[in-house]
């Protein structure tokens, strides 16, 4: 964020100083590399309610080659809101090549993007509608080290989903769950990782700090076992124009301590099958850019400029966590609006911690998927 500093003139007066901060808007969304991208669309509308239409779109990745063998991959990529709040969902099939499953069953603390959590007005509600309509619930109600109540599930692909209690929201359509609230991220060395997550991503405040075995894990494969877990929170609100729609989020770092974890995407590429990186809404991303380098954590990819896809348009660029997690940053310039008379939100030349109006943001509603 900017912050003001005093300094002290020649004359003894003293003068107020903007010093520009690279702002991290929230959580965009999370990447889900799928096999049948409509398909998966269907499903994550119908139980997380993801169905407002950002963008859709048919393209090659050309700019990603770092991160798939240095081969261009042709994709089809949904990007899908919730408009209650949280983070979206970057439903991504690649369409030439058939994307592969983890090369080995992956567990809790392997090395990576493990699950996804997402927002909820009231557990308990939700995993009644959950039992109800038979999806695959991974064990039973239980506590965080929080105090709070929480669940795990599976989706019909094999992905990890939590429940995570949440007070903050957009808008109240009558819904049980918002959209991406954070994410569970096995590492190797918390202390290494919390240079990305805590201080370049702005999760400042430490919720707790664990070591041993916990019941809330157990359900989950690899969850027995003895980890050292810290759960991550942004203090202060988030700034810039989706800040009010996208909200807080927490990352969950989790280091197992009695076993060699594995990298979940060990031998495969970015867009095979799983959450293959984590978006924040970003912006001023050279002061960024700049920072990460500063940290050890250089761009591996940086479309420069303004990057067109399509019917959207942007800057975007991808870090790697100290294990190979990719992170992703994103600054909006161009989201379309009404395609057919050409009306596009346009965000260049704005401040970029202000937020959109709420009129403008809730025009998004008007992209909604109806089954």
């Amino acid at each position: 964020y900017s912050s003001i500093v005093l300094q002290t003139c020649s004359n003894r007066k003293k003068r107020l100083i903007m010093v520009e901060k690279k702002v991290i808007a929230g959580i965009q969304q999370m990447g889900i590399g799928v096999a049948k991208v409509h398909e998966a669309w269907a499903w994550y509308r119908k139980h997380f309610s993801m169905d407002i239409e950002v963008f859709e779109e048919e393209a090659v990745a050309q700019l990603m080659l770092p991160h798939t063998n240095d081969k261009p991959i042709p994709r089809h990529a949904i990007l899908a809101l919730n408009m209650q709040g949280g983070g979206g969902f970057e439903i991504w099939q690649q369409t030439k090549y058939k994307p592969e499953p983890p090369t080995f069953d992956v567990q809790l603390g392997d090395l990576g993007l493990y699950l996804c959590k997402i927002k909820c007005r009231n557990v308990e509600v939700f995993y009644e509608t959950c039992k109800s309509n038979n999806l695959d619930i991974q064990g039973e109600l239980v506590t965080d080290p929080a105090g709070r109540h929480t669940f795990y599930l599976k989706d019909p692909y094999g992905n990890i989903f939590q429940a995570v209690e949440s007070k903050e929201w957009y808008r109240n359509e009558g819904k049980p769950t918002g959209g991406t609230y954070g994410c569970t991220i096995g590492v190797s060395d918390i202390e290494k990782s919390l240079v990305v997550y805590q201080d370049i991503l702005g999760h400042d405040e430490v919720v707790y700090d664990e070591t041993g075995s916990f019941n809330d894990l157990a359900a989950l494969p690899g969850g027995t076992g003895r980890v050292r877990r810290v759960l991550l929170r942004n203090s202060k609100p988030r700034k810039g124009a989706f800040a009010k729609v996208l909200g807080s989020s927490e990352m969950e770092l989790v280091q197992v301590l009695d076993r060699q974890p594995e990298k979940i995407f060990k031998d495969r590429i970015w867009g095979d099958l799983g959450f293959i990186h984590l978006c924040f809404e970003t912006h001023r991303m050279d002061l960024l850019k700049e920072e990460c380098a500063e940290k050890g954590f250089n761009f591996t990819v940086d479309s420069a400029n303004s990057f067109d896809m399509g019917v959207a348009a942007g800057r975007f660029a991808y870090i790697e966590d100290p294990d190979g997690g990719l992170i992703e940053f994103v600054e909006t310039h161009k989201l379309p609006m009404i395609k057919k008379i050409g009306w596009f939100m346009k965000l260049e030349g704005r401040d970029p911690e202000k937020s959109l109006p709420k009129w403008m943001l809730n025009t998004l509603a008007w992209k909604r998927k109806k089954d």
